[in-house]
């Protein structure tokens, strides 16, 4: 099933031209088409922030609400990254964003989602 209308819950009750459908005596507003650019279920930022005042709170505690404290340290801070070069290969490293040592990773490894050098929570 694809869902290719906004899921903003009063998407269909705002005053744009886009959204106005119909004949002349039988013209109603109507949900628009979801946008691909910047909002993957929904048209615009509005319908987004409509939806998740709506139902965020309740995605939040579905999905699990944080009960700890989590802490970046020098184990499990490592993250990927490269420096671009127009004329040869990319170079690939991984990068301790406390300590800031830098490991070479190979393409494979940077492409790799789960590849990682953290050891820690």
């Amino acid at each position: 099933m694809s869902l290719k209308y906004c899921q903003g819950p009063d998407c269909h009750s705002y005053d744009t031209g886009d959204r106005l459908k119909g004949t002349k005596p039988n013209k109603t507003y109507q949900t628009r088409r979801r946008s691909r650019l910047l909002f993957d279920e929904f048209c615009d930022r509005r319908c987004f922030e409509d939806w998740f005042r709506k139902y965020g709170k309740q995605g939040v505690n579905h999905f699990g609400r944080r009960t700890e404290v989590k802490h970046l340290t020098e184990k499990n801070a490592w993250r990927k990254n490269y420096n671009y070069h127009h004329d040869r290969p990319y170079d690939y490293y991984a990068v301790n964003t406390i300590t800031k040592e830098q490991r070479p990773l190979t393409e494979s490894q940077y492409d790799d989602s789960t590849y990682t050098l953290n050891t820690g929570e």
